[in-house]
């Protein structure tokens, strides 16, 4: 009898630890509280609001190049991880380029914009961001996504007319990834918001680039491995020997993503 009792306490256990995982898997993809604060950006930047289908608003940040060159270089379009916040991204891509325009998009929720985030918002809007760009932008657009980011980069370059996307530690698919970290759950049935890269970018034809952390814990290799081989038109192929959240200030870093932005605007 006690054995009994003990199996329903379990199993009871495991149904209410699994009711959690579903109730907050939306905070658990998307943080935006870790990324509400970011830092003060230079003179010159811009905050365009854009107003969603659905009554809310996203924000998008822009920044003119600080060392513009007689040669048309292509906006890049930033994407950031789940915890990144916009401002420091767009900051970090005017760092590393300097003679480009950036741009990054605060996701839905996340600091300045408004509304809940999810895959399907993420998608829309930056559908939203790449239109408000390319009615005023007339050198191109390349696309430069980091890991939950790299998701969002892919699905834009379905539906716009990207030069070339760069994805930086990105995963085959959010429900792989999921599962590799939670074997004990059963994410297929639990997941909600759906992010297949690997297999969106298998249908592209497009100069792409990726850049993978050699010590990886949060994708590893197993999952970002599918994406490399998914892309058609593979131009940049880069791994360092650094974690997932530290790759960032690996001193290889920067030339790594200068080099893959070059191969992926190159016709």
């Amino acid at each position: 009898m006690w054995l009994l009792k003990l199996t329903l306490a379990l199993a009871g256990l495991y149904a209410v630890v699994v009711a959690v995982a579903y109730a907050l898997q939306t905070w658990m993809i998307f943080p935006a509280g870790l990324a509400a604060f970011g830092p003060e950006l230079p003179a010159g930047a811009r905050r365009v609001e854009l107003a969603t289908k659905d009554g809310e608003h996203v924000v998008l940040v822009r920044l003119p190049a600080e060392r513009p060159t007689a040669e048309p270089r292509p906006l890049l379009l930033g994407f950031g991880g789940n915890a990144w916040n916009a401002d420091a991204l767009v900051l970090m891509l005017r760092q590393i380029f300097p003679e480009y325009e950036v741009a990054a998009l605060h996701y839905r929720g996340y600091g300045p914009s408004s509304g809940r985030p999810s895959a399907a918002a993420l998608f829309d809007d930056a559908q939203r961001a790449y239109d408000h760009l390319a009615g005023e932008v007339e050198t191109g657009i390349v696309a430069v996504g980091l890991s939950v980011g790299a998701a969002v980069a892919v699905d834009l370059a379905v539906t716009r007319s990207l030069q070339g996307i760069v994805v930086v530690t990105p995963f085959d698919s959010l429900e792989e990834l999921a599962a590799h970290h939670y074997p004990w759950l059963p994410v297929r049935l639990l997941l909600r918001h759906r992010m297949e890269t690997a297999e969106t970018l298998c249908g592209l034809d497009m100069p792409a680039a990726v850049i993978t952390a050699a010590n990886d814990v949060v994708v590893p290799a197993a999952r970002s491995a599918p994406v490399r081989e998914a892309a058609r038109d593979l131009r940049k192929d880069i791994t360092i020997a650094s974690g997932h959240n530290d790759l960032y200030g690996h001193p290889d870093f920067a030339d790594a993503l200068r080099s893959s932005v070059a191969a992926v605007s190159v016709d």
